[in-house]
Parts: C-alpha cells; sequence; structure tokens
C-alpha cells in the first residue's frame, strides 16, 4: 500500500482551481489518491469526493474541497505552502486523507471513517453537506475548517442573507425627491440599528448580530432610477433566520427584498470522546489545547442539527487568512495537525 507524501497531497490538490461549482477536477483528484491509499473512493451524486475506511459505526470527517476565487501561485517559500485553498480548506481535508491513510496500514477498525470532501461551501447552497445529511447517521463528526493545530472549534454563527431592490422614476439630483440609492441606504441604516439595539450588553462576539454590506450599485435607463443593496447578516444563538427576516421585511423603505442562505448558529459540546480524543492528541503533540467559536458559518450549521452527535472543527492554518491574496499554511504546522487527527481517530477508531 503507497503512503502519501503529505506536502505533494496538498500541493497536487491547490494547483486545481475548484471554486465554487466547478470542483470536477479537484474530486477527481482526492478520490484518485484516496484509492491509491487504500480507501474505496468515488465522486457522489452531488460531486463530492468520498473515501471510505473500515466497518462499524461511522465517524464523518467533512471538509470542502471548493475555494473562493482568485489565482496564487503555488509554491513553498520559507517552510510555508501558498495557494488558493491552502487554508480554506483543501489544507484541512488534506490533512484528514493523509491520517486516514495512517490508519488504513493499522488493519481492522472498529469504526468506519467516511471521509467527505464537499462542493459549494463557499456558495450560500452548501450543496455538498446538503447532500450527504440524510444519508449518514455518525456517531461522531470533524469538520476540516483551519483551527491551528493547537485549537478545536465547538460553534459557527448562523447566516441570513438580505438582497434589496429599488425603484422610482427618474428625477433630477436637484429635486426634493429622495434619491433611490438613498432608499438603499436607508434600509441599510436601519438594518445596522437593530443590531445595534440587539446587541446592546453582549461583550462577546459570538453572541453578536453582525451586519455587513456585501454589494451596492445604483444605474438609471433614463426612465427609471434603481439601486440593489445585498447584506449579509452573522447571527448569534438563538437567532432564527426567518424571524430575523420578518423583522427586516419592516424597513424595507419601500423596496423589494428577498431572504436567501439563511441558517441557525450550531454549537457542540466539549465534555465528549470526540473532544477527549482530540484533547489528548494535541497534548501527545507537545501542544496546549484551546477552544474556539468562530464568527463565520461552515457546513457544521448545516449537519450539527441534524446529525446531534459529538461534533467540532479541526484543521490547520490562520483563519485570518482565508480568502485573501497570501493564503498559505505552516508546513509544520500542516504536518502536526496530521499527528493530531491520527493520534485522535487512533482513540476513536482502533478496537
Amino acid at each position: 500500500m503507497n503512503q502519501p507524501d503529505p506536502i505533494a497531497l496538498l500541493e497536487g490538490a491547490l494547483r486545481i482551481p475548484s471554486t465554487s461549482g466547478d470542483e470536477r477536477a479537484v474530486a477527481e483528484y482526492f478520490v484518485a489518491q484516496m484509492r491509491q491509499l487504500g480507501l474505496e473512493s468515488y465522486v457522489d451524486a452531488a460531486g463530492n469526493a468520498v473515501g471510505e475506511l473500515g466497518a462499524g459505526p461511522a465517524i464523518v470527517l467533512l471538509g470542502h474541497i471548493d475555494t473562493v476565487p482568485g489565482d496564487i501561485p503555488v509554491r513553498v517559500e520559507d517552510g510555508r505552502l501558498y495557494g488558493r485553498g491552502a487554508v480554506d480548506a483543501k489544507g484541512p481535508f488534506a490533512t484528514f486523507v493523509a491520517a486516514a491513510a495512517r490508519l488504513a496500514r493499522a488493519g481492522e477498525l472498529g469504526a468506519r471513517l467516511v471521509l467527505v470532501g464537499a462542493v459549494e461551501e463557499e456558495a450560500a447552497s452548501s450543496k455538498g453537506a446538503h447532500y450527504i445529511v440524510d444519508k449518514y447517521a455518525p456517531t461522531a463528526c470533524i469538520i476540516g475548517e483551519p483551527s491551528g493545530w493547537e485549537r478545536l472549534t465547538l460553534g459557527y454563527k448562523g447566516r441570513l442573507l438580505a438582497e434589496g431592490r429599488w425603484e422610482q422614476p427618474m428625477a433630477h439630483t436637484a429635486g426634493r425627491e429622495i434619491a433611490v440609492a438613498e432608499r438603499a441606504v436607508a434600509f441599510w441604516n436601519a438594518v445596522a440599528a437593530y443590531c445595534a439595539e440587539q446587541n446592546a450588553g453582549k461583550a462577546r462576539l459570538f453572541e453578536q448580530l453582525i451586519p455587513s454590506i456585501r454589494t451596492i450599485v445604483s444605474g438609471s435607463d433614463g426612465l427609471t432610477d434603481w439601486a440593489e443593496l445585498t447584506v449579509g447578516l452573522r447571527l448569534p444563538p438563538g437567532v432564527q433566520p426567518g424571524a430575523l427576516a420578518a423583522e427586516l421585511a419592516e424597513h424595507a423603505h419601500g423596496g423589494r427584498l428577498a431572504f436567501r442562505g439563511g441558517c441557525e448558529a450550531y454549537q457542540g459540546d466539549k465534555n465528549n470522546p470526540l473532544v477527549r480524543a482530540f484533547l489528548k492528541g494535541v497534548r501527545a503533540a507537545g501542544g496546549t489545547p484551546g477552544f474556539l467559536l468562530k464568527t463565520g458559518t461552515s457546513d457544521m450549521n448545516v449537519v450539527g442539527p441534524v446529525w446531534r452527535c459529538p461534533i467540532l472543527a479541526y484543521g490547520p492554518g490562520d483563519s485570518s487568512l482565508d480568502h485573501t491574496p497570501h493564503e498559505h499554511v505552516e508546513v509544520a504546522e500542516y504536518l502536526r495537525a496530521i499527528d493530531v487527527l491520527e493520534a485522535a481517530l487512533r482513540a476513536l477508531a482502533l478496537p
């Protein structure tokens, strides 16, 4: 049985562009690599790269193999591996593959490892995670996202996207008519004020309702002026997307609003065998473990509420480099994360 060169495994994946909706080539790459390493592997109907090993209760390792746009030349420089997806999140999924390959040498496992390189996580659709959510009932789940090799992510905030369009007959800018772009801005101001009111007395970002302007544009065809605005909201625990959408709809200022990408925040427990296995693995590798709560979203938001099993997110990399022009992972950290994951999986999957 071949054993992987983890750096070559990740570097090969980084050289294959895979923006959301265009992941087929990198899915086939990971399937071929996993098959060579002893996993039963295939591309499923959603386009996910799936690898399976062992028998018994399922442990799902759910990463994502799509990226945001942006070409970053793939290279190793000063101990850092650069490339789009090195952190978010081909690096964490390659960590899954490399650790599982080591367990393939261990012989019979007391659990079934299911690795899923999901598609469209970076899109609001989360197509890959939604496809598998009713196909497995795992005893534990590990989400492949950057946490840093010593940290475990226990929760993610929710999300809601509000898309608005405002139209009105064209008017002279010197007239008294409120400009259509100002109506869009008034909606944004109302959203920001509502969030500020909800956040009063809440010090932690994870507890706050955080709005941001994603896009804003305006124009005219000579008869009708128009403006479009997309607002993204990061939802704390307890805020339901549908209820929030109803609140925001009251501030439309004559515009047409549409809402999409809604998901609730999700936070896992930290007193369970999965967490304990990772704590042991981090300490065995010489680290001091800690916990994180992320202000973004991940596929944990999709599968966590359904599977209701022990769940956490883990992977090498500094999440502040997500989506940036300088995205890279420290090679030493990547290799250490493989050691940690292998130790955690051994504690969970070996008889």
